[in-house]
């Protein structure tokens, strides 16, 4: 008795996106409509009416196809496979070798996996085995050109350099893009680096040294992902050109350094900001990046609702007083109070600031950097600014006693003084400053508001879904039950459903109720309740005003909180 073997049958590419919900029935009538007097596939007709994207169409064809589905920005590849496709092929073809999975196959991504021609192509160029996986079109020619910049400096840079006898294989990120042509691949190197990290968005590149390998870290909306791996070999060669275009000595390896580079990235002025530091495995390089042209935004651009605008607006009209900014490192402490001092500048007020370092330059602002290897302190420049006849100080931190003191009394004696603080929120600043030696009756006198502040992820306005609040969280949070949030889903346009930064705050104004718990040196738990009470809306509360409004995930507020 012979047996049948019912094989299943492969489910349509229209099929699974309606499954799957990704089109409605009309839209895919009109594609298949239009497919009648068209050759172009029904996943091509569907991006051109606007109904799904290329990502989606990748990710259908790979679960038709049962292959991977390979998102390129943060995705690892190796250059010796990379080289193995000549680049004008890859560009014709939207195909990129990734990496060998044995020693003869190759994983090729591809935006159209079920080519059989560009596929068998590929064979017989590369001469290897192949393994189709599928990645979006975009994404393909969004990456593409970044990938082959990135390994032929790699390539060229490995030639130039003297091997060591670590065990090491070249890998790389596909995030980088071409800046100007040099003649030194290493410097080749640097720069694309630079200007990818620009381009991204990040605020920070992180060089670090390994006993196997190097990596290079970009800092993107207060995440961090790896840009790329490279051997150890060329650690040192980048490490020296880094601190040569930064002033710094590179003979020196066994103490920190830091330096800065100012230039032009895509047409823009850019401050890098380099610090080494000495690690067991090698020197580590941080590179802060300050983009002078987006040095601050207005104040309705920071995130702020109707009530929290209008009370900073506030601030920034009161003739004397202190108002401090509080948080954490990164928290955009420093943003709010330029946009602060943005408002506040007009021709007819002598606005001066003392920074450790000054950070962005404000047309119309006398600004000052701290330097204390000289003796210019914030307490020395303090001192002489009020002999400058200002009407507006800013300080770029309270850090000590003298300091405090210096601002108090100008505060009292008719300037407005803004400055920054670490406490965890609005409330705790008031016990801070008490700790480092301000009497709490010229605290009382001198403060009128303290605005706490976080930063949370925005979500992809793209790309964000909907969804219902499940109960036990709604109670939690203490929101209405059946209430609605968004969350991250993903796409081109974005980086893992998020793209930018908002700010989350808290602000607290210094009212007589307040100005008379303060001359008791209260507890900040003791003064949190007293400022609830009279309406301060929490940080975490703001949090979740901003996730029920849909700028920004439940998930990003709880990790604040945490």
């Amino acid at each position: 008795m012979s047996e049948t073997f019912i094989f299943p049958e492969r489910k349509k590419f229209g099929q699974i996106l309606l499954e799957n919900h990704l089109i409605s029935p009309e839209q895919l009538e009109k594609a298949l409509a239009l497919q009648k007097n068209s050759l172009q596939r029904i996943g091509e007709l569907l991006v051109s009416i606007g109904a799904i994207t290329p990502e989606q169409v990748a990710k259908v064809l790979a679960v038709q196809l049962g292959i991977q589905f390979i998102s390129l920005d943060e995705y690892q590849v190796q250059s010796s496979a990379v080289k193995l496709l000549p680049r004008k092929i890859a560009e014709s073809f939207k195909a990129i070798p990734l990496k060998f999975e044995d020693h003869d196959t190759l994983l090729v991504t591809m935006a159209d996996p079920v080519n059989i021609i560009f596929q068998d192509e590929i064979k017989k160029i590369t001469g290897h085995k192949i393994k189709i996986a599928a990645s979006g079109l975009d994404d393909i020619e969004r990456n593409l050109s970044r990938i082959y910049d990135i390994a032929i400096n790699l390539e060229q840079a490995l030639g130039d350099t003297p091997k060591s006898s670590a065990n090491t294989y070249t890998t790389l990120s596909l995030t980088t893009s071409k800046l100007e042509s040099t003649d030194a691949p290493i410097i080749e190197l640097v720069n694309n680096t630079i200007s990818q990290a620009v381009t991204e968005g990040a605020s920070d590149i992180h060089i670090e040294a390994y006993e196997t390998m190097c990596r290079i870290r970009f800092r993107v909306d207060g995440f961090m992902y790896t840009h790329f791996e490279y051997p150890v070999d060329l650690h040192q060669a980048l490490v020296s050109r880094i601190k040569i275009m930064a002033s710094m000595d590179i003979s020196e390896r066994r103490i920190p350094q830091d330096g800065r580079i100012l230039t032009i990235i895509n047409q823009k002025n850019v401050d890098l900001r380099v610090s080494s530091l000495p690690t067991i495995t090698g020197e580590k390089i941080v590179i802060r990046i300050l983009d002078r042209e987006q040095a601050f935004s207005q104040l309705n651009e920071l995130g702020l609702d109707g009530g929290d605008l209008e009370i900073i607006k506030n601030f920034c009209a009161l003739p004397w007083g202190i108002v401090l900014a509080t948080g954490p490192t990164g928290s955009g402490k420093s943003t709010t109070l330029y946009s602060m001092l943005s408002q506040i500048s007009k021709p007819d007020i002598n606005i001066v600031t003392v920074e450790d370092p000054v950070e962005f330059y404000i047309p119309g602002i006398n600004q000052v950097n701290v330097n204390e290897k000289i003796g210019l302190t914030f307490g020395s420049i303090l001192r002489s600014i009020l002999r400058q006849d200002p009407d507006k100080i800013m300080i770029g931190e309270i850090r000590d006693t003298d300091t405090a003191q210096i601002a108090i009394r100008a505060a009292l004696t008719g300037h407005l003084v803004l400055s920054t603080l670490h406490t965890n929120d609005a409330p705790g600043a008031v016990a801070r400053m008490i700790d480092i030696g301000t009497q709490p009756f010229l605290l009382a006198a001198s403060l009128v508001g303290v605005i706490a502040q976080r930063l949370v992820r925005c979500l992809c306005p793209h790309c964000k879904e909907e969804y219902e609040i499940d109960s036990k969280t709604c109670e939690k949070i203490n929101i209405p039950v059946g209430s609605h949030a968004y969350k991250p889903v993903g796409c081109p346009k974005c980086r893992n459903g998020y793209k930018g930064r908002r700010g989350i705050f808290e602000i607290m104004v210094v009212n007589e109720e307040l100005r008379d718990l303060i001359l008791k040196s209260p507890s900040s738990i003791e003064l949190r309740s007293a400022a609830i009470k009279k309406g301060m809306k929490t940080l975490a509360r703001s949090g979740i005003n901003a996730a029920l409004s849909g700028s920004t995930s439940l998930e990003e507020v709880l990790i604040m909180q945490s």
